[in-house]
């Protein structure tokens, strides 16, 4: 029998997050966890969620989005873990069941121990809400690393080098010189589809394409790892690899793929529901997406054209 649960990323505007202790007399008691509880019967796992945050920490919450999923077994129960970022409430959280509670940044040390079931959520917290593709082709070099620089002052923490026009050569040294510039922000590079590559240029990941994915017996070991998909099966590979996150689409039409057919919100939030891992939205997308992208089940959005705007 599975045990279906709601939980909350209770997330303040600083980036921190709220965690609960988990009181004596209970299972795992002493051990930290994201507040949240069991989904009755029949009950909607957001409803569960406001419910159990308003008996748990006497909270209202206004602004939750749909996350992750995620399963785990332990002695006493195999649990299906419906994770919300919730962005919006009223009403100050307090341990209303005598659990403490701790504010935790990601910068620190963390809390410890932690519920195991809990603990891989703090990886894909670290991704942020963009994820900008570069478009040295369309821009030129010298203007795509002008503009570059100028979104990483502007607080851009995750890039993806993808120039497939490139020589070889020439691919590498830009690929090294983004990944110093952005690496002086504090920023992750990815390089589109060649681990070796990333790792030659001191790159933080790779990126690979559905086809390139789709051919993978494993993610590649001490970088990150993300895929582009475009259907259930290809969303459904990258999860079983346990990549670090997956783009999804096209969700709107774009300028570079004419006439492909697009999924639309809709059939995103059915694919994304559910997932095991982060999900960027992408195609035809602006900042002004970003919400609707939330709301939909993504992680956050990835683009092209809306990644540089001119200083």
């Amino acid at each position: 029998m599975i045990v279906e649960v709601a939980a909350a990323v209770i997330l303040r505007a600083d980036g921190a997050f709220l965690l609960a202790k988990r009181p004596s007399g209970k299972v795992y008691a002493g051990w930290w966890e994201f507040p949240g509880g069991k989904v009755e019967e029949g009950e909607p796992a957001e409803a569960a969620l406001k419910r159990e945050l308003r008996e748990e920490l006497g909270i209202d919450v206004r602004q939750a989005w749909p996350w992750l999923t995620r399963m785990f077994t332990y002695e006493h129960a195999t649990v299906r873990l419906n994770f919300f970022r919730v962005t919006g409430w009223t009403g100050e959280p307090h341990g209303r069941e005598g659990q403490e509670l701790a504010w935790q940044r990601l910068d620190e040390t963390l809390l410890a121990p932690m519920l195991p079931a809990n603990a891989p959520i703090l990886a894909s917290l670290a991704l942020p809400a963009e994820y900008a593709v570069s478009a040295v082709e369309s821009l030129g070099e010298a203007e795509f690393l002008r503009r570059l620089e100028w979104r990483l002052q502007d607080g851009l923490r995750l890039v993806q080098l993808r120039e497939k026009k490139l020589a070889p050569g020439h691919l590498l040294k830009l690929a090294t010189r983004v990944c110093v510039l952005a690496h002086r922000h504090g920023a992750r590079v990815l390089v589109n589809s060649d681990a070796a590559l990333a790792r030659e240029a001191g790159a933080d990941g790779v990126h690979f394409s559905a086809k390139g994915l789709m051919d993978l017996d494993a993610r590649p070991q001490g970088l990150l790892a993300g895929a582009s998909c475009h259907d259930e099966r290809e969303l459904a590979y990258a999860m079983s690899l346990e990549l670090d996150f997956a783009v999804l689409g096209s969700v709107k039409p774009t300028a570079t793929h004419p006439g492909v057919q697009t999924l639309g919100w809709e059939r995103f939030a059915q694919l994304a529901r559910g997932a095991t891992l982060p999900v960027y939205a992408i195609g035809g997308l602006g900042p002004e997406d970003l919400d609707p992208a939330r709301r939909s089940g993504a992680h956050g959005i990835a683009m092209i054209r809306g990644a540089w705007p001119a200083p």
